[in-house]
């Protein structure tokens, strides 16, 4: 199936490796300039190099107050424009509720639901100019189902969904679209490193998904938490 974003400009955040790069790689297979971000220079630099299509690296701390909107001006000016935002970022450490301190609560929000907002608030005028647009943000199966032993992340993340879930009906009108995409375990250096236990996805796998609801297919779909899970979420909603 042709996604009819051949040509679409598109910034990913956090996109060096894991989640990030496979919705990376699966927008830039669809023919889309791909701007990724990453913290180390290097890194960012061969994920770049290894897309087709002449992807550009971005060498950005997104946690860092204004960096995100700093992303978005760079793309924009790059490329003259900007159709496409997949938010992605590294998760916070583990963490049982009632063990949570002040100071790393704030680092979690900042980093997984204050980036974001951001982020889509410095894209979204850059949308309106093209006359529409995607937005995707990656979160976690945890906030359909709080995931015991990491508090920090379901806080931060199930906070970024209630905002997405208020903000995409405020755009849909102007043929923005705004979903939140909720990993289950993959085969991912996060992942492994919390020694999560169980059936591990493919990220091109969830990569692909989010080039569906980035694409030019998916414009009545708005507001949504998808699963992408190997059915590992198990309530009903």
């Amino acid at each position: 199936m042709d996604l009819g974003i051949d040509g679409k400009v598109a910034l990913v955040t956090a996109a060096s490796k894991g989640l990030g790069f496979a919705s990376a790689s699966a927008l830039a297979a669809e023919g889309c300039h791909v701007v990724i971000t990453g913290r180390d220079a290097g890194r960012i630099e061969a994920a770049a190099a290894s897309l087709p299509g002449g992807a550009f690296g971005l060498v950005a701390d997104m946690s860092a107050p204004g960096a995100p909107a700093g992303a978005v001006e760079r793309t924009a000016e790059r490329f003259g424009r900007l159709d496409i935002v997949v938010a992605n970022a590294g998760g916070p450490p583990p963490a049982r509720a009632l063990e949570v301190e002040p100071e790393a609560m704030q680092r979690a929000l900042q980093t997984n639901l204050l980036s974001s907002i951001e982020l889509v608030q410095a894209a979204v005028p850059h949308l309106r100019a093209v006359g529409g647009g995607r937005i995707a943000l990656l979160t976690s199966y945890g906030v359909k189902q709080p995931i015991p032993g990491l508090a920090y992340s379901n806080v931060a993340r199930a906070g970024l969904w209630a905002w997405a879930k208020t903000a995409a009906q405020d755009l849909i009108a102007e043929g923005i679209t705004l979903n939140v995409v909720c990993p289950g375990l993959h085969d991912t250096d996060r992942v492994h490193e919390l020694g999560a236990e169980g059936r591990r996805g493919d990220p091109a796998d969830l990569g692909r998904v989010v080039a569906f609801l980035c694409s030019a297919h998916a414009g009545f779909i708005s507001g949504a938490a998808i699963s992408v899970d190997g059915a590992g979420t198990l309530g009903l909603l």
